[in-house]
């Protein structure tokens, strides 16, 4: 009886970890800067297996060559039926003629290590 008990309990340790460790990163497909008025708008386009609540991508950030979070845009519902999506963020001091990165996070992996370089063009 006991092996039984212990059996269960591994069982169902290994059933709740087993969602995060398949989860997987949102991938980053695309992104642009586009210099305005009020400061830079950077569009990110991500694709992700949004499954529901439980799984999806909840966010993105452009980062400086120095690790510093220039701005973070949060998604805060799944896009289960909207696949791949794309959101904007305005209003950003990006450090024109260089480059930035965008990462992306979901809810069950957090930030990805795979970040997408995007070119800070100068403005004409």
């Amino acid at each position: 009886m006991r092996h039984t008990t212990v059996f269960a309990f591994a069982l169902a340790l290994a059933a709740a970890h087993a969602a995060p460790l398949l989860a997987d990163p949102a991938e980053i497909v695309a992104a642009s800067a586009e210099r305005g008025p009020q400061g830079w708008t950077v569009s990110v386009t991500l694709r992700h297996g949004d499954s529901g609540w439980d799984d999806y991508a909840d966010g993105w950030r452009v980062v400086s060559d120095g690790g510093e979070v220039l701005g973070t845009r949060e998604l805060l519902h799944p896009h289960v039926d909207e696949q791949p999506f794309t959101r904007r963020l305005s209003g950003l001091d990006l450090p024109e003629g260089r480059h930035v990165w965008v990462e992306s996070s979901t809810n069950t992996t957090g930030w990805s290590g795979d970040r997408l370089r995007l070119p800070v063009s100068p403005s004409r």
